[in-house]
């Protein structure tokens, strides 16, 4: 008949659980900062710390960087309308208010 674990296998049990579920976690954390989402209608430059701003423009989607060592930037760059209102005079001397 086989005996059931001693306090030491079980304690020994444990601490592996336990150093597996902080590896896991710790890697989850690094996995999800090298990740980083653009939404439509914006677009991200990444900075470098070694070359600066990276040439390459990251369009809409997931997208990966280094963690620490590089950091995502996203813009904006719809385009929003912009109305301009001017008053002005006729040749009959009437003001009219004109809107583009």
């Amino acid at each position: 008949a086989m005996a059931a674990p001693g306090p030491s296998a079980l304690s020994g049990l444990l601490t592996k659980l336990a150093q597996a579920a902080f590896g896991l976690g710790v890697a989850s954390q690094v996995a999800q900062s090298a990740v980083y989402i653009v939404d439509g209608g914006h677009r991200a430059v990444v900075f470098d710390r070694a070359r600066g701003v990276l040439d390459a423009i990251s369009g809409e989607g997931m997208n990966f960087v280094i963690p620490w060592w590089q950091t995502p930037h996203v813009f904006d760059i719809r385009t929003r309308p912009r109305s301009i209102s001017s008053v002005t005079g006729t040749k009959d001397l009437q003001m009219v208010n004109i809107t583009l």
